[in-house]
């Protein structure tokens, strides 16, 4: 009754709008001995980026005969830039340009100082 199944891939955006990503029909053979004993198959689906966002709640759901069952979804971000490291080479450029000024003004004031 439960070896053959349709497995739904789907995900639900930001405004609730559900859009199907894909379905597909599975016919699973249980080897002798195995029978009225729970079984898990793992299932991989790669998500590609469309041209508009991505981002929302992505679903799998199972429908046996009229029996559904859903999982809890996995939430995705999806920018369009991606991640980008923060630079810090400014910062550093600056506060070692006003350290070497500061320090240039002070060895300047002392050689005035006592020169008079």
């Amino acid at each position: 009754k439960y070896t053959e199944f349709s497995i739904f891939y789907f995900w639900i955006n930001s405004l609730g709008q559900n859009t199907s990503i894909c379905d597909r029909l599975e016919n699973i053979v249980i080897p002798s001995g195995k029978e009225n004993k729970t079984a898990t198959i793992s299932y991989d689906h790669r998500i590609m980026p469309s041209e508009n966002t991505s981002s929302g709640t992505y679903y799998c759901m199972v429908k046996w005969n009229s029996i559904y069952k859903m999982g809890k979804g996995v939430f995705v971000l999806a920018r369009g830039t991606g991640y980008v490291e923060t630079s810090y080479e400014w910062e550093i450029l600056i506060t070692l340009t006003v350290l070497l000024a500061a320090l240039s003004i002070t060895a300047t004031a002392l050689l005035l100082w006592k020169r008079k």
